[in-house]
């Protein structure tokens, strides 16, 4: 067995879950309303507070889908209840961000701006002029804006100009020496 996936999920208080035909798993909490449609081989089935994930076998597929099932209720559990958020970090001589109403406005050293505009289920916020926090409640959707962000102007080995995550380490290099 996974032991991911027979991991029991805790529900806390004030979320509700509705599991309906077609695998249609709705989470209901204090943040926001999360569904997403899992596979039709795996089975949640709900103890009190508690919702255990079964698979029919120890097919492959079903082993594969185990784990992730388990992992995807989760995520929607922790997200209507504390959220998700990753840290971006600008590093740069002249790099910053402002935030205008609900647009990212960054300056990355190209000869315009870089802008982003908020989306219903994303919040951006601004704390110092060299980083950005993303949060919302859906992991895959705040991971993939961050990503996007930090795609505009990725850190580069030499100087380690650009966006990065706060916890990313940037490998140096070593420029090139001048002739001895």
């Amino acid at each position: 067995m996974s032991r991911i996936g027979r991991t029991p999920i805790a529900i806390p208080a004030g979320v509700e879950i509705d599991i309906s035909e077609g695998n249609l798993v709705k989470v209901k909490g204090p943040k926001g309303t999360l569904e997403r449609t899992i596979s039709p081989y795996i089975s949640l089935d709900m103890d009190g507070a508690v919702i255990n994930v079964k698979r029919p076998s120890d097919l492959p597929l079903h082993r594969s889908l185990h784990g992730l099932t388990r992992t995807l209720v989760n995520n929607m559990v922790v997200g209507v209840t504390d959220g998700f958020k990753k840290e971006l970090d600008i590093n740069g001589v002249g790099f910053r961000a402002i935030k205008e109403g609900n647009k990212l406005i960054m300056n990355l050293g190209f000869s315009h701006q870089v802008i982003i505009e908020e989306t219903d289920s994303i919040a951006i916020d601004v704390p110092a002029p060299n980083k950005v926090i993303i949060s919302g409640i859906d992991k895959q959707e705040v991971g993939q804006f961050a990503a996007d962000i930090r795609k505009k102007r990725p850190p580069e080995p030499y100087k380690g100009k650009g966006v990065k995550y706060s916890y990313e380490v940037v490998r140096r290099k070593e420029g090139k020496t001048g002739a001895k």
